[in-house]
């Protein structure tokens, strides 16, 4: 493989020099990316980059480092970002709901809460959960006001750009619910969907949730059947999400997504499920039969952990699926995961 390297030679023995020099004794995984995240910045004085395309790479690297750092010491924690509009008020049914949600996520389930730390249904995820078990990644905008009183300061991410807001809600949660709200929360509704659809990100429980008798989702449901009538989507799309009034339904979505199904990785092209327990021979070739239209070849196995896994210590201990899955049905992943879960999950008729 090509050496990624400014084209200087005393440069690039500058650059080896300089990350010995920060690397402690006992080494360093990740010495050879961040060697190359220097070079691509020392690229930027040579190459011609204008000075505003360098201050949006720089705010952006910044903004990632401190994300993850504040991230890093909760990544075993579960945790389900809320999204929703900022302008219901406290009386709303719809802020209620957000709020007994967050409350039952946290209190009988173990889950931490991450919402855009803003006002309306980001403050009362936020209230619901409490502030010991709340993140708030804040995006500033000129017209509102700072983080909601809910959100420590300790766990509070003040972002720049939506992009990189965007990008640590879906890296850093396992699970996602949506209620009413304008514009950001249809923006990050469809995101999601589409992050999924095309496999960019691993399989989650999408919630959408609204109080009874509020007459949000439907209009959405509609225009969604639009699109598989057209052909536009496919009628599996439909798995990916779950549209419900009902708060247990909601709570068990989520749940029960994880009853069996821990996480996912492809290695050299196969797709690895590590489950939670391992399941029955029978299943797995019940699995084989009942899927069999999104196996590319070979069939559904159960594996140990591969030697990439066990190389950066990935889930070593659980026991694992591996099959060369098709990466285009995600829709049918999703009904393959209910079945490993034992909560099939009934089609969704459109309009129903």
């Amino acid at each position: 493989m090509r050496s990624y390297d400014t084209g200087n030679a005393e440069l690039d023995e500058a650059v080896d020099a300089l990350i010995e020099l920060a690397t402690d004794s006992e080494g360093s995984s990740n010495a050879d990316l961040v060697r190359e995240l220097i070079v691509t910045s020392l690229k930027t004085l040579s190459g011609g980059t204008e000075r505003g395309d360098v201050k949006l790479m720089n705010s952006t690297l910044k903004e990632l480092r401190y994300s993850f750092l504040i991230f890093q010491g909760y990544r075993d924690v579960p945790k389900v970002t809320m999204y929703g509009s900022a302008r219901v008020e406290s009386h709303d049914p719809n802020y209620e709901l957000a709020a007994r949600f967050a409350k039952r996520m946290v209190d009988q389930h173990g889950w931490m809460v991450v919402t855009g730390a803003g006002p309306g249904i980001m403050e009362a995820g936020n209230r619901g959960a409490g502030s010991d078990y709340s993140f708030g990644v804040n995006v500033r905008l000129p017209f509102e006001a700072g983080a909601n009183p809910w959100v420590h300061e300790s766990r509070l991410i003040n972002y720049k750009y939506f992009f990189t807001r965007k990008l640590a809600f879906v890296k850093e949660s396992d699970a996602f619910v949506l209620f009413p709200g304008g514009f950001g929360t249809l923006d990050e509704a469809f995101e999601l969907l589409t992050l999924i659809q095309t496999g960019k990100s691993d399989l989650h429980p999408v919630v959408m949730l609204e109080a009874p008798g509020t007459g949000y989702w439907d209009p959405w449901l509609h225009l969604v059947d639009t699109l598989v009538e057209q052909g536009l989507i496919a009628s599996d799309d439909l798995n990916l999400f779950t549209v419900t009034t009902d708060l247990n339904e909601a709570i068990d979505e989520i749940r029960s997504f994880y009853a069996v199904y821990h996480s996912q990785r492809y290695v050299d092209g196969d797709l690895i499920l590590r489950l939670n327990t391992e399941p029955s021979d029978a299943l797995v070739e019940e699995l084989n039969e009942r899927f069999a239209d999104i196996i590319r070849t070979g069939r559904i196995e159960k594996i140990g952990a591969t030697s990439a896994e066990i190389a950066t210590d990935d889930q070593i201990d659980l026991p694992r699926l591996r099959f060369r899955f098709d990466r285009r049905h995600l829709g049918r992943l999703r009904c393959l995961i209910d079945h490993l879960n034992g909560a099939d999950r009934p089609i969704r008729h459109q309009s129903e």
